[in-house]
């Protein structure tokens, strides 16, 4: 086994599994890759390991004798100690049965066996860095409500850019998303801006409204942070139940930032985002989702977004589609191509955007990579 220090340089793993092979195995590659391993071969040991000394992350082997991984995941799960520490089982067991109880049980992760160490390293990594993230989201938190003066609480450019990083952070489980965060944000500039020549619009379109708009899109997937990796990263279509999972994210990333805004009510930027977040998926003529919400019950931040999400989407490669050109993804989204239609969109901001499309299209080119 590689030699560890004192501390680690990327966090501290479990690892439980009664096969000495697979102990052996994961210990060196992921000790080798700078993490601090401690191998145990049986609940009981992994328990008292924990307790001992509670690490950043376990990977949790299902089948063994005497307490099995389920049985081992319920019991972190209930110590308030240790009931944070994100469980990834790696398991044999393939059937989606299991998987499920697995993610029942408080596991955040699952890796089948036989299992390429690359994936392993992946999703610990992911895991660890998302753990990072979230304690300090608690640390900012406390931060915040020790503060009493109501103008210190408004939301400054450092805490903008910490919470950014967050949003990057979400991001980041997906290797495809690239800079999608900060050419979303132009594209509703752009958008916003030229709808200020709407008459009916003119009146809500202010300053504060567009600067709110402008920092408030990178929040709209930030409830992807909720997502298992095996669906968010899936590399190809989703199927019709993993589709109903991947649709949460629209609640997850409402419900959050509905939290913070409780506290903060007067914080428009916050508001705004949630909005954003809940209801970015709507369709104008109510096939959407979450809510199935129709026309104008759809927030006007959210009918924004709608277009610049769609639009980035088109445009950017996935695994499964390539990327289509900016004169074809203007095409589908005025004509439909049965996936997108123009019903989907709000009927007075469609024409603006077709006017301003070209502006799209430069944002995209200046911000692809």
């Amino acid at each position: 086994m590689a030699s560890q220090s004192a501390t680690p340089a990327r966090g501290s793993i479990l690892i439980v599994d009664d096969t000495p092979a697979n102990l052996t195995l994961l210990s060196r590659m992921l000790g080798d890759r700078g993490y601090r391993v401690r191998p145990v071969p049986s609940g009981p040991l992994a328990l008292r390991a924990a307790e001992s000394d509670p690490p950043d992350l376990i990977l949790l082997d299902i089948s063994m004798p005497g307490m099995d991984g389920f049985e081992v995941c319920r019991l972190l799960k209930e110590d308030t100690r240790l009931r944070d520490i994100p469980v990834i089982f790696i398991s044999a067991l393939a059937e989606t049965e299991g998987k499920v109880k697995a993610f029942q049980r408080g596991g955040v992760d699952y890796v089948t066996k036989p299992f390429q160490i690359e994936e392993v390293e992946a999703r610990v990594d992911t895991h660890i860095r998302l753990r990072g993230t979230q304690a300090e989201l608690k640390r900012y938190t406390r931060y915040l409500e020790q503060l009493v003066d109501e103008k210190v609480k408004e939301i400054s450019e450092s805490q903008l850019a910490t919470i950014f990083a967050m949003v990057t952070l979400a991001e980041s489980r997906d290797d495809e998303t690239g800079t999608h965060i900060w050419r979303v944000r132009e594209y509703c500039l752009a958008l916003a801006n030229a709808l200020r020549e709407v008459p009916a619009l003119a009146p809500v379109i202010t300053d504060p409204f567009v600067r709110d708009l402008y920092n408030a899109a990178p929040l709209h997937d930030i409830g992807k942070v909720g997502i298992p990796d095996a669906i968010l990263l899936k590399p190809a279509r989703h199927t019709p139940e993993e589709f109903e999972i991947m649709k949460t994210h629209t609640t997850i990333g409402a419900r959050t930032l509905q939290g913070v805004g409780s506290r903060y009510p007067r914080n428009t930027f916050i508001t705004m985002g949630a909005a954003i977040a809940a209801s970015h998926h709507e369709r104008w003529d109510g096939t959407g989702y979450p809510a199935g919400l129709l026309g104008d019950a759809i927030p006007l931040p959210a009918l924004i977004m709608a277009f610049a999400d769609v639009y980035d989407a088109l445009r950017t490669p996935r695994r499964y589609k390539p990327a289509f050109s900016h004169e074809e993804s203007v095409r589908i989204m005025i004509e439909g191509d049965g996936r997108t239609s123009p019903k989907h969109f709000s009927p007075v901001i469609l024409p603006v955007f077709q006017s301003v499309a070209s502006e799209f299209d430069a944002i995209y080119e200046r911000l692809k990579t």
